[in-house]
């Protein structure tokens, strides 16, 4: 009998993951390649890094039947397309902040509560619709060129099917969507003078492509092979993790980092300062998202220790320090806002400080003060999810939990029980779900990763102990 696969594509803004599960299997095998980081992405190497990945795929997928490839990407990015639906502008991703003073004038005029409540996004100049505006007003000329405005999960469907589409989890993420039609919004498009036809269409995150044959030639998958349209990589990480049900927030922290629990319908409350994207259309996330997470500690590394090479092995040794230090950093505080901060302030002009100086703080302090301040933020962003619904349990996941010193400084932080779930393809594992899903090959969605890797919601419960838990309680009450 032939074996199955189902391949999860993961594109990131820093890089693309495709991981091929076999049904019935605990046998996979993993594919990566990096992309270049920055605010903006030359999609000539992201769709390279497609085509990579899939290839290596299909080479060791050799003899086996691909049943589907189903995608997640990055959301918040946006890119300008010409009639002949090639780019006129790199992607602009979540981190570029040109949009600071159009998000700013948002909020001082009062639209940007009324947005927020029809979309389900804070408007912050990570979106899309703050983009729009800045592009808009900024560059007429380019403007005016522009057939179609689009996002990362749209142009990966494009290289993939042929087909210029998007899916109701990125479309979410825009501040463009009507959460309530499922539709873009008409004040949106009259706020930034898109017209609808410049926008792709709207299909269900299960909705099912072709692969086309430019695309099977070059990737070695059979054309006509099923394309899911699949989720954002935010939503599919909690399907990835396990995180799937009321009361269990996913957390996730590599450069940035955000924390989500899954509802059945959209909130839609900007008082509480969450964000509310799709899954699928009766499985929403709720939760926030910070700007500035692991990357504080490669930041602090440029800054203080510029004599060691930069790199993984300063960001250990930088660690280890850190690890050495007390709780509380003996006083010294860092407000982790590098970047245009998102959850749970949602205000771009904050800016970043150490506070609490003195002379006999060390390189290990600083970054241990940038460790917890980041953990802190963490926590009021669960403290947040609580007025939802209370947050009984956490799983933590990501590249940056490598280090002992985050996950205990996090779930400390946290206070309440945590699960390190050490897998690194959660998000290729939740697009996968979502694809058997679509397919009719899984009857629930909260089984579907079972079926595809079946420790998929085992982890390691960290270790916290009450002192600790305690002094953290303590440093919050303080900053209230």
């Amino acid at each position: 009998m032939t074996d199955e696969v189902v391949i999860g594509l993961d594109v990131g803004t820093t890089a693309v993951k495709a991981v091929a599960f076999r049904l019935g299997s605990t046998r996979r095998h993993l594919a990566t390649r990096e992309c270049p980081p920055g605010p903006a992405q030359n999609l000539a190497h992201v769709s390279a890094a497609i085509t990579h990945v899939l290839s290596e795929c299909a080479n060791a997928c050799t003899g086996s039947r691909i049943v589907a490839i189903s995608v997640g990407t990055a959301m918040h990015g946006l890119l300008a397309l010409d009639d002949r639906k090639h780019p006129l502008t790199p992607l602009v991703t979540w981190a570029d902040d040109r949009a600071v003073d159009q998000a700013w004038q948002l909020h001082l005029s009062g639209q940007a509560t009324e947005l927020q409540r029809v979309s389900g996004t804070p408007v912050h100049p990570m979106t899309p619709l703050t983009k729009l505006l800045w592009f808009r007003q900024e560059t007429p000329e380019l403007w005016s060129r522009t057939r179609w405005w689009a996002g990362l999960k749209d142009h990966v469907l494009l290289q993939l099917t042929g087909h210029l589409v998007t899916e109701l989890s990125s479309a979410s993420g825009t501040g463009m969507l009507d959460m309530t039609t499922r539709q873009w919004n008409p004040e949106a498009l009259r706020l930034t003078g898109v017209r609808p036809e410049q926008l792709p269409r709207i299909l269900p995150t299960t909705a099912v492509l072709d692969l086309s044959p430019a695309a099977a030639r070059a990737t070695g998958i059979p054309a006509g092979t099923p394309v899911v349209t699949g989720a954002a990589d935010g939503p599919l990480g909690n399907l990835g993790t396990g995180a799937i049900a009321p009361g269990v927030a996913g957390l996730s922290l590599g450069t940035s980092g955000a924390v989500r629990t899954v509802a059945t319908e959209p909130y839609a409350d900007p008082e509480s300062r969450l964000f509310s994207y799709a899954l699928t259309d009766s499985i929403w996330v709720i939760g926030g998202a910070v700007s500035n997470g692991g990357s504080v500690v490669r930041w602090a590394g440029d800054v203080f220790a510029s004599d060691v090479e930069a790199g993984p092995r300063r960001d250990t040794e930088l660690l280890e320090l850190a690890e050495a230090v007390p709780i509380g950093s003996d006083g010294l505080v860092m407000l982790p806002y590098l970047l245009p901060e998102r959850s749970p302030l949602w205000n771009p002009q904050l800016r970043g400080a150490y506070l609490g100086l003195t002379h006999q703080h060390t390189r290990g302090h600083f970054v241990r003060a940038a460790v917890e301040g980041t953990a802190l933020r963490l926590a009021e962003i669960v403290a947040d999810l609580d007025r939802v619904h209370p947050i009984t349990s956490v799983r933590i996941t990501g590249g940056t939990f490598r280090s002992p010193l985050w996950q205990s400084v996090v779930a400390a932080a946290l206070d309440r029980p945590t699960v390190f779930s050490s897998g690194a393809e959660g998000t290729a594992l939740g697009a996968a779900a979502l694809g058997l899903y679509a397919l009719g090959r899984a009857s629930r969605l909260d089984t579907a990763p079972a079926l595809l890797d079946s420790a998929y919601a085992a982890g390691e419960p960290v270790s916290v102990s009450a002192h600790d838990a305690e002094q953290y309680r303590s440093m919050r009450r303080r900053a209230e």
